[in-house]
């Protein structure tokens, strides 16, 4: 009898680092995964937003990389995240990935906006430790004008089915200065949050401009190169909206 060989899994891959305490628990190696459906206006990496962007790369040359800092990953109590772009659009290689890692024992994490929420099947949660849920707005309107493109519900249905699966969450939200700064909109935010019992606990992220570089080279104009970063009264008052909603705000 012929074996059957089955053909390597392969996906788009951005770039690889390593990080401490902004990709979940401990230090991580983090996969940023090229190709993503949204075109949020303060992306700031518009060089992962198509998959031509990253190198074709099978799951078995990604491990290769991950398991050279294995052993220190466990040491330093982290793990594996793979972000983006978004890794649901390519949730075969997320998937295989994310479940060699768990099979050797690395923590793992899933940096996504749940927008192709529907893409990830049990199998893939089931290697998936922790979610990073990026929560672009509470309001249905302003989500669309943040992402292009996107809707909610998606994100809201992801986040209720991790929770149904008793995955932890931790949420992320951007603070824009005119742009998802209003106080319903952050109260919208908190609300979804809040009513996810497995999130562990909000991050309300700073707007920034240090991407301005990269459009600059890719070509492109920078949508928010005019909008300012938030000051702390304004980032205090939207923790503390989070916070009112009885949720731990960093």
């Amino acid at each position: 009898m012929t074996a059957v060989v089955s053909a390597p899994v392969t996906g788009s891959l951005h770039s690889f680092d390593i990080s401490t305490g902004v990709d979940g628990p401990g230090t991580r190696f983090v996969a940023f995964l090229a190709g993503c459906p949204l075109r949020c206006l303060y992306c700031h990496s518009p060089d992962t937003q198509y998959r031509r962007y990253g190198r074709h790369t099978s799951a078995d040359d990604l491990m290769i990389e991950i398991r050279r800092y294995e052993r220190f990953l466990k040491v330093a109590h982290g793990g594996v995240t793979l972000s983006g772009g978004e890794p649901l659009q390519q949730p075969a290689f997320t998937r295989e990935v994310l479940r060699r890692c768990h099979d050797i024992g690395l923590h793992t994490a899933l940096d996504t906006s749940g927008f192709l929420g529907d893409r990830a099947d049990d199998a893939l949660l089931d290697a998936t430790d922790l979610v990073l849920l990026d929560i672009k707005s509470g309001d249905p309107g302003t989500y669309r004008k943040v992402t292009g493109t996107g809707r909610l519900e998606p994100t809201v249905r992801f986040a209720h089915r991790l929770a149904d699966r008793g995955k932890p969450i931790w949420v992320r939200f951007v603070l824009v200065p005119g742009l998802t700064d209003e106080p319903a909109n952050v109260d919208a935010v908190a609300a979804i949050a809040a009513g996810v019992p497995t999130v562990e606990r909000v991050e309300v992220l700073p707007f920034h401009r240090l991407g301005a570089q990269k459009y600059a080279a890719l070509g492109l104009p920078f949508p928010l190169a005019d909008t300012p970063a938030p000051d702390e009264a304004l980032l205090r008052r939207a923790r503390a909206q989070f916070r009112n909603h009885g949720l731990t705000v960093y």
